[in-house]
């Protein structure tokens, strides 16, 4: 098989979905005006992993209040400036533990409060969302599943962004698993993912 970079692979998924699921592809923008990478990282504090900055360049999330649940299992993708916004929201709601985050230290290891270094990158419409974790150690870059309801991480879900990209990618394009989720197509042409 041969390794696509993250755009070739975030290309390969719109195309798939606009063949197969129109309604969710027609959703999915093309970030306009490309992000402002220097003033983000000068507000998230942090440096962007390449494949992070890779796939914001071509990935702008969808229209407020717009699912389109591309990632396992029901996760709608930000652009970068809906990721930023998200961020906030969650610096106000864990401004008391902001500085002193409830996380283990290193990346991929678990939290049960939100962490300045997780940057979130889909949610699920309600208030579940996907995190790159950019915490020090091996696992830095690593997409979290951050539950909201139970205000915790638990274990790395992908390596990266372009590891989980892949496997959608590979889902879509071969009728397999990604995670425990199984990709079908609604009736009116959306994306859906079947956990089992």
């Amino acid at each position: 098989m041969v390794r696509m970079d993250v755009t070739e692979l975030w290309t390969n998924i719109v195309l798939w979905l606009g063949e197969h699921a129109p309604v969710t592809a027609a959703a999915l923008l093309h970030p306009s005006p490309p992000p402002d990478f220097a003033a983000l990282e000068a507000e998230f504090e942090i440096r962007l992993p390449d494949e992070l900055r890779e796939w914001w360049t071509c990935c702008g999330g969808t229209g407020a209040d717009v699912l389109a649940d591309v990632l396992p299992p029901f996760y709608t993708p930000y652009g970068a400036e809906q990721a930023l916004e998200v961020w906030r929201a969650h610096r106000k709601t864990w401004a008391a533990q902001w500085e002193r985050p409830a996380c283990d230290y290193y990346a991929g290891s678990a939290g049960s409060s939100y962490h300045p270094a997780w940057i979130p990158i889909a949610g699920d419409g309600f208030a579940d969302e996907l995190v790159v974790d950019l915490r020090p150690g091996a696992m830095r870059g690593c997409v979290l599943e951050w539950e909201q309801e139970s205000a915790q991480v638990l274990r790395p879900e992908w390596k990266g962004v372009e590891a989980m990209l892949a496997e959608v990618h590979r889902a879509l394009s071969e009728g397999v698993p990604a995670g425990h989720s199984y990709p079908t197509v609604t009736e009116d042409g959306r994306i859906d993912w079947q956990i089992r």
